[in-house]
């Protein structure tokens, strides 16, 4: 890709946002657009070092487009409401079902590829398995409100006739790495067992409610950050135009693209909160130490007990990296970022 590529980033002063800003900015890019409400003064620590052309205000978004015309050819939007415990579903239709629709709107009318995050929180209890199919997106029924609005625009983004040129929707499971402390009670485990670690020498997990469950052996798909940006970058480089000839000789432009659509991104291998914990000690070089407690009303009806990636449609597009293992994400992140407090 060249590197005079203009980027617009959504979420770009959220969690992975801002570590996709400093990944494009490793690789040379940094003639960047970057979009977020930037009055949030926990997160100016996320981006106000990093390279960029200019920030804009989620708000004004579309009214700044409009004024300024830029030539962006590449859109990487982020930026969401991702609490899963924001139970007013006005608040996430307006933020992450309506604001994707424009964003898909725009790339659509001039023409921009578009990389978007979703979620696997669209699964819910897993009745239907973890399959990013487009067949399976109707029958999904996801356990909050959040859940439900990254389904709708889902199932609303599949049907549509006019698209961008390029799209791929990634659908996040379990994403853990630096730059995340501004999410407090919706920041990774890993985070969270850091912090009690360094108070109180424990880490406090959820009991089980569930049967089939013990204590602590809950299980998610775990995904460090520096492999969904690993991903993001590989996306964006199915995006290229390259020259291609034709049988009389001429030579064209062509999208080298995997298919347009819907895209789990995890490891494939679920693992459970005990092992993250235990991981999470080895880091600082410490015996684990976990005190289980009745995980809040608020959300007992409504929590994943399983979640595993399947893999294969990634893979089938060409994809081919390995992931990081449950425990050497962990130790990077544990080391390098928590335990120096260093922002990615």
């Amino acid at each position: 890709m060249d590197k005079e590529t203009q980027i617009l980033v959504t979420g770009a002063a959220g969690f992975i946002g801002s570590c996709m800003v400093q990944y494009l900015n490793d690789q040379g890019f940094s003639k960047l657009i970057l979009v977020d409400d930037f009055g949030v003064e926990e997160k100016r620590k996320n981006w106000e070092s990093k390279l960029f052309d200019t920030i804009v205000e989620r708000y004004n978004l579309f009214n700044w487009l409009d004024e300024q015309k830029p030539k962006i050819d590449i859109v990487i939007h982020l930026g969401a409401r991702t609490d899963t415990t924001e139970f007013d579903y006005a608040v996430h239709v307006a933020l992450n079902l309506e604001y994707s629709k424009l964003i898909w709107q725009y790339c659509t009318d001039h023409q921009v590829s578009l990389i978007y995050a979703l979620s696997a929180a669209t699964y819910g209890d897993g009745a239907f398995g973890y399959n990013d199919d487009h067949s399976l997106i109707n029958k999904l029924i996801p356990l909050n409100p959040y859940g439900v609005s990254k389904n709708e625009f889902d199932k609303w983004a599949i049907q549509q006739l006019n698209q961008p040129p390029f799209w791929a929707g990634l659908k996040f499971f379990n994403v853990y790495g630096p730059n995340e402390s501004h999410k407090e009670r919706m920041a990774s485990v890993i985070w969270h067992s850091f912090n009690q670690i360094k108070l109180s020498g424990l880490v406090k997990l959820f009991k089980s409610h569930k049967e089939g469950y013990k204590d602590g052996e809950q299980l998610r798909d775990f995904i460090y950050v520096k492999d969904v940006l690993k991903v993001i970058f590989w996306m964006m480089g199915q995006m290229i135009i390259v020259p291609s000839k034709a049988a009389d000789g001429e030579i064209s432009s062509q999208w080298r693209t995997t298919s347009n659509g819907i895209y789990n991104l995890g490891t494939g291998k679920a693992r459970s909160f005990i092992d993250l914990v235990h991981a999470t000690f080895a880091g600082i070089d410490q015996e684990p130490h976990i005190e289980f407690i009745d995980m809040p009303i608020d959300i007992r009806d409504k929590y994943q007990y399983f979640t595993e990636a399947s893999m294969h449609k990634l893979h089938n597009a060409g994809y081919h990296e390995p992931f990081y293992s449950l425990e050497s994400g962990v130790d990077d992140y544990v080391r390098n970022y928590l335990a120096v407090s260093k922002q990615f």
